[in-house]
């Protein structure tokens, strides 16, 4: 969907600067203290034994897993791979993770090592992860990803003109990204951490998603705090009014600070209640993440075997 083809109201908000302003700024303000207590009292479930499988499943099938480090290699990058696409090769019936998420430079590595499996490759860019370049320089960063075979592209919002007012620029750079994007599924960091308020995160969420965004992510894990429940209750809202509005489905992507099983059936559990059963899918929700996989397979072997299985038998990494 583009600004064209938006409904009239929504159409209207993207006209210019000031239209866009007043719609952002006419969003309902985000109780505080509300969405913390919800999203208080929604991690405080807990589900029985054959729905906790089903959750650790889900949740190996959404994440995207991650390497972002100034160190990577090529053979790190393989390595990843081979994770991605049997996470438990003593367990076939284990399910491959949804993506893995390098930088541009590696996407082309990653692409051949998980060719035929179905796992996407993820590549961040546009200056990740401060987001500060010049525009030519991040759509550059962008072709390098998508030129290399990446099917979707994690990009980072420019967050000093965001928390400056500066709507209209950041929402025609996500345009100009989205476009350059092609057929790649494009995911928008907000950088949570750095906007302050819950208001401000329902702002810049309906600005990616107003400007052509696939997903909402919440961080580039570089920033504390990254993800957390009551910030992802806040673009779980944004996607879901998305949808009630224009009828399109849009991801949300928590990232950062989730590494444990406990914290993904948390997030799982805001997810059904927060946005709908609809978005219990990779294709709209996805953890980005590096070592959550690893507690994910630990506590799979537990479910089935009835007994935990500690780290020396099974490879992590």
């Amino acid at each position: 969907m583009t600004s064209s083809t938006l409904p009239a109201g929504l159409a209207d908000a993207t006209r210019d600067e000031a239209s866009l302003r007043r719609f952002l700024h006419g969003l309902p303000g985000v109780d505080q203290v509300g969405v913390e207590q919800r999203a208080a009292g929604l991690a405080t479930r807990s589900i029985k034994k054959a729905a906790k499988l089903w959750a650790i499943d889900t949740a190996i099938s959404m994440v995207d897993l991650t390497t972002l480090e100034g160190a990577d290699t090529r053979g790190k990058v393989r390595a990843l791979a081979a994770k991605a696409r049997r996470p438990d090769p003593d367990r076939p019936d284990t399910p491959r993770v949804a993506a893995v998420c390098v930088y541009p430079d590696l996407a082309a590595t990653a692409v051949r090592a998980v060719a035929g499996s179905g796992v996407e490759v993820a590549s961040v860019a546009t200056a990740f992860p401060s987001g500060r370049s010049a525009r030519s320089i991040k759509l550059a960063d962008v072709a390098l990803a998508v030129d290399s075979g990446a099917g979707e592209v994690d990009m980072v919002i420019d967050r000093g003109a965001f928390l400056e007012g500066r709507y209209g620029e950041v929402f025609e750079e996500i345009q100009e990204i989205k476009a350059a994007c092609g057929d790649a599924h494009l995911k928008v960091i907000l950088e949570t951490g750095e906007l302050a308020t819950y208001d401000s995160v329902r702002r810049a969420s309906w600005l990616a998603l107003l400007a052509g965004g696939d997903f909402i992510k919440t961080s580039t894990g570089k920033v504390s705090p990254a993800a957390t429940l009551p910030v992802t209750h806040v673009m779980l809202q944004a996607v879901r009014d998305w949808y009630t509005t224009t009828g399109e489905l849009r991801g949300v992507k928590p990232a950062g600070g989730i590494r444990t099983t406990k914290d993904a059936i948390r997030y799982l559990v805001a997810v059904h209640e927060v946005a709908g059963e609809e978005w219990l899918t990779p294709k709209l929700f996805r953890f980005g993440a590096s070592s959550l996989l690893n507690d994910l397979l630990l506590q799979r072997r537990t479910q089935l075997d009835g007994h935990y299985s500690g780290p020396d038998y099974l490879t992590l990494d």
